[in-house]
């Protein structure tokens, strides 16, 4: 069974992939939704993304949100070095 998503509107779209040949010769997946049932339907979201809809009711599919990672913690504070510096005397 495809993954489907109904909009705000009621409108059902059906989850789909594709790998297509960008023009530097490497492959990429794109993912989008359709209307009908076409080739290359999933049967569920692709891990790390979610859904989201668009203001004029379409679905998209984004990156989800990464788990925020914990805090570094901070580097110690060293004290500051002064260097002197010889002063020019205007003549």
């Amino acid at each position: 069974m495809a993954f489907s998503y109904t909009n705000s509107k009621g409108r059902k779209y059906i989850l789909h992939s594709r790998v297509t040949t960008l023009r530097n010769g490497s492959k990429q997946t794109i993912y989008f939704f359709a209307s009908e049932e076409k080739e290359g339907a999933l049967d569920a979201v692709p891990q790390g993304y979610e859904v989201s809809e668009s203001k004029n009711g379409l679905p998209v599919l984004k990156r989800g949100q990464p788990a925020p990672a914990a805090p570094a913690p901070a580097p110690k504070a060293e004290p500051a070095k002064t260097t002197k510096r010889a002063s020019k005397a205007k003549s």
